[in-house]
């Protein structure tokens, strides 16, 4: 054997081995509900789709407060705040389409637009007629977006590292970079390496030691619904989430915007620019987290909420 024969032959092994040791084929959701959608989740349908939300709190609330995940989590990530708001104010968290348990848009399109459209039937099929509606990053453009393209619908605004300006990242996790990545992308339809979902985690908060075991393995099964994997390279692939930012000056309503001052991944910059463009918005700095504040320090994070809604 050549020695180009025998390294052709070692990468073969070492790749066949990297796909026996992270092969991870999807998981049907009736696999996920039991751990990850106890009580008070429910699954309801809109636009197609099986949503997994949870709606808590004082039913008579005539602006409840609604929250939306970022890019490759869940409702969970707002467990820190909940608790904090819904003994007064009724509180409504969700899996967005192609992430947690909802599972993938049967129409592929995860524009800003369409997200818009989503959130607006899911509030009518919940009866609410207008709410305080607050994001963090890709959440937090829907946000925005929502204040913009349907404005009777939105009484409050809260930007949690919001997205929506053109990137300017300092550092991206490996999974968001290979979901870019044609042709590599698609190994994330057959595995799923454990330390990628550890890694980008990491990455994200301030201080990375605040990323538990449970986080990990709850962000790694529910990753593995199925679709949610090709959802993932689906939205990575389709144009981004900037066309409408000339747009945020119109934002009329009070606005919250929370920073991770460690965000690398939408850098403090973005906060200041939110902070001018949207008149009479209140901007909060917390030092040291990162671009997840609602996860790694809740109660820190959430007594900025409760003194914005007048809740202290």
């Amino acid at each position: 054997m050549t020695i180009l024969g025998g390294l052709v032959l070692v990468l073969a092994l070492l790749v066949a081995g990297f796909f026996y040791a992270t092969w991870a084929p999807d998981r049907p959701l009736a696999s996920l509900v039991g751990r990850w959608a106890p009580p008070p989740s429910v699954f309801v349908d809109v636009a197609g789709m099986k949503v997994h939300l949870r709606d808590v709190g004082p039913r008579d609330d005539p602006s409840p407060i609604v929250l939306i995940h970022g890019t490759g989590s869940f409702l969970h990530a707002w467990e820190g705040w909940v608790p904090a708001l819904e003994e007064q104010r009724r509180v409504i968290t969700f899996d967005l389409p192609g992430f947690g348990l909802t599972g993938p848009s049967p129409d592929g399109d995860y524009s800003l637009e369409a997200s818009v459209r989503f959130v607006t039937a899911l509030l009518d099929k919940l009866g609410v007629a207008h709410c305080v509606l607050g994001g963090n990053s890709l959440g937090g453009a829907i946000s925005w977006a929502a204040a913009v393209l349907e404005p009777s619908r939105v009484d409050k605004l809260i930007l949690v590292d919001a997205g929506g300006y053109p990137a300017h990242s300092t550092s991206i996790p490996l999974g968001f970079r290979i979901a870019r990545m044609p042709g590599l992308n698609q190994l994330l339809s057959h595995t799923l390496p454990r330390f990628l979902i550890a890694s980008g985690m990491r990455n994200v908060f301030g201080d990375p030691s605040k990323v538990t075991d449970l986080m990990v393995d709850r962000a790694y099964e529910i990753t593995l619904r199925e679709g949610n994997r090709q959802a993932m390279v689906q939205r990575f692939n389709q144009p981004r989430r900037t066309a409408l930012a000339y747009r945020i000056p119109e934002i009329k309503v009070p606005t919250l915007i929370i920073w991770g001052s460690r965000d690398r991944l939408v850098p403090p910059d973005d906060a200041e620019r939110f902070h001018r463009d949207i008149a009479g918005s209140t901007l909060v700095m917390f030092d040291g987290l990162g671009h997840a504040p609602e996860e790694e320090d809740p109660a820190r994070t959430v007594v900025a909420v409760k003194q914005f809604l007048g809740l202290e």
